[in-house]
């Protein structure tokens, strides 16, 4: 799995991430557009600077697996870019999206000159290998209810603007990536959308949750 799962740029200081932009330069992807596709050759890494981009991959019988959603501040490809593999995953644009790439060679000797930098992908990547443990447990130990559940959750720690009512995503996520994400079908998401609904934990427009009651959902997620 590409990416994170941490904002990396936050954890930089001024010097590393102007040294970071200056290696770099900016493109816009619009929506749907693939940064990059699984099992392609790692030749760059990229730092999301504006917008959203969902990770997936293909299952054995063609059906997309969304692996992680990934924001501003966020790093995607630098799996690939470290240990030359080829890609494990398709990052796809959410909606339009600017990111500042780096050659894999510039980011690479962009680590060997801060150590610093090094160590806290290293913890980064840490914490990404023990939230896939995580969501291991989640596949076998919760309904399809808890699951969504619990990507709710992770959306609105992540992405969720406060507002009156509670923490408002204006993430642009389908109910098909939805169930990618959780491992259900697309029915079985619209079902625990709805009971959730009903039972005034969240309220939901066209690509748009408003989370009402997160501990609620932070419950019914464990």
């Amino acid at each position: 799995m590409e990416g994170t799962g941490e904002v990396f740029l936050a954890a930089l200081d001024e010097g590393e991430a102007g040294e970071l932009r200056e290696r770099g330069i900016v493109r816009t992807y619009e929506r749907g557009t693939a940064l990059f596709h699984e099992q392609q050759t790692a030749d760059r890494v990229m730092l999301i600077q504006k917008g959203w981009a969902k990770l997936s991959a293909l299952s054995e019988d063609g059906k997309e697996v969304v692996l992680a959603i990934r924001g501003p501040g966020d790093l995607v490809g630098e799996l690939s870019a470290i240990d030359g593999e080829p890609r494990s995953a398709t990052a796809t644009a959410l909606a339009p999206v600017d990111v500042l790439v780096l050659a894999a060679g510039d980011f690479r000797a962009f680590l060997e000159r801060n150590p610093r930098v090094a160590l806290l992908l290293v913890a980064m990547l840490a914490r990404r290998l023990r939230d896939a443990d995580r969501k291991r447990v989640e596949f076998t130990a919760q309904d399809s209810t808890g699951r969504v559940a619990a990507r709710v959750v992770e959306l609105s720690e992540r992405f969720g603007d406060e507002v009156e009512q509670g923490l408002r995503i204006d993430l642009p996520i389908s109910q098909e990536e939805l169930a990618g994400w959780t491992g259900c079908s697309r029915d079985s998401v619209v079902k625990a959308l709805h009971a959730m609904r009903e039972l005034g934990w969240i309220e939901t427009e066209r690509r748009r949750i408003t989370v009402l009651d997160v501990e609620a959902l932070r419950r019914r997620a464990r």
